[in-house]
């Protein structure tokens, strides 16, 4: 059975919600699919204090549980579903399978637009993900502001822990840069900078291998493992930002758009992608900022643009 939509989007994020309120109010007969991770990485965001309009700020379950009941306000369809493949049919048509192998779902729309984000890479170590939202963090924007006066912790060797390593000095007394290797990937002048930071302390041939801490308490300290020596010791610290980069969520759709170097979506102008009718928004075409706040925005020129299209095909 395949079921119609007038424009789908993919991916229930910040970006993916905004544009299903435009699209909504725009009488485009939006469906949302939720996807895997409902919410995206603000599922996982405990208080925000940086999205215009709290005052006081917001927990991010809670943020978005609002955008999702504006769009709902405004007629947004919403299907909890994984779409694990798009298929061009005719002039603005689409097929979307979503399901499983066994029992695949088929859809067919109008028009698309992605909000599938980006991943943040892990650690793998035991507690990081428990404590993700609690003293662990992938984004030094997001929650640097939370640890003033307090012993950070960066993990990376890339630019991205470079500018994060430097940004976090500006509220924690103390900053460690833990990299796993001697030699940085880094360019020169990002990690000279961090090196002639008199608050950055910078750890080589080091491993995170757990991280300490209680939910009610935060983060305590991190175990760490020499890769030349093996050896262990123990590091009293308030956050661990793991700096080591981000899997945009490409896989699926990848033979439809343009992807740069690290496989994030190229457009051709705005949102637009090079196939006609397919639009895409938020982390997994922004490699730079990575916001709520941009990704919103992002999803609201998605949803104009994709009117403007249906408009002229």
């Amino acid at each position: 059975m395949t079921l119609s939509h007038s424009i789908s989007i993919i991916g229930s994020g910040p970006a993916g919600l905004t544009a299903a309120i435009y699209a909504a109010r725009a009488n485009l007969n939006p469906t949302i699919f939720m996807g895997t991770l409902p919410f995206g990485q603000l599922s996982t965001t405990t208080h925000v204090e940086n999205f215009p309009g709290f005052p006081k700020g917001i927990m991010g379950p809670e943020l978005m549980e609002n955008m999702l009941a504006q769009a709902k306000e405004f007629g947004t369809n919403v299907v909890y579903d994984t779409i694990r493949d798009i298929k061009p049919l005719d002039k603005a048509q689409f097929e979307l399978v979503g399901g499983t192998d066994t029992a695949p779902k088929n859809y067919q729309s109008n028009g698309v637009i992605i909000a599938t984000g980006a991943s943040p890479r892990r650690i793998n170590c035991p507690g990081e993900i428990e404590l993700t939202g609690y003293g662990v963090s992938t984004c030094a924007t997001c929650d640097g502001a939370f640890f003033k006066e307090k012993i950070i912790c960066v993990v990376g060797g890339g630019d991205s822990a470079m500018e994060e390593a430097n940004f976090l000095t500006r509220f924690g007394s103390k900053v460690y840069l833990i990299h796993r290797r001697d030699e940085f990937r880094a360019s020169k002048i990002m990690l000279e900078r961090v090196i002639n930071n008199p608050k950055i302390e910078v750890l080589r041939s080091k491993t995170v291998t757990e991280v300490l801490g209680s939910r009610k308490d935060g983060v305590k300290s991190l175990k760490l493992q020499c890769t030349k020596s093996g050896d262990t010791s123990d590091l009293n610290t308030d956050a661990l930002f793991v700096a080591i980069g981000h899997i945009p969520n490409t896989d699926f759709f990848r033979k439809l758009v343009d992807l740069d170097d690290d496989g994030y979506a190229v457009t051709t102008s705005g949102t637009q992608t090079k196939t006609p009718g397919l639009f895409v928004c938020g982390d997994v075409k922004d490699r730079i900022y990575r916001q709520a706040i941009t990704a919103a925005g992002s999803g609201c020129m998605a949803a104009l643009e994709m009117e403007r299209y249906l408009e002229s095909v």
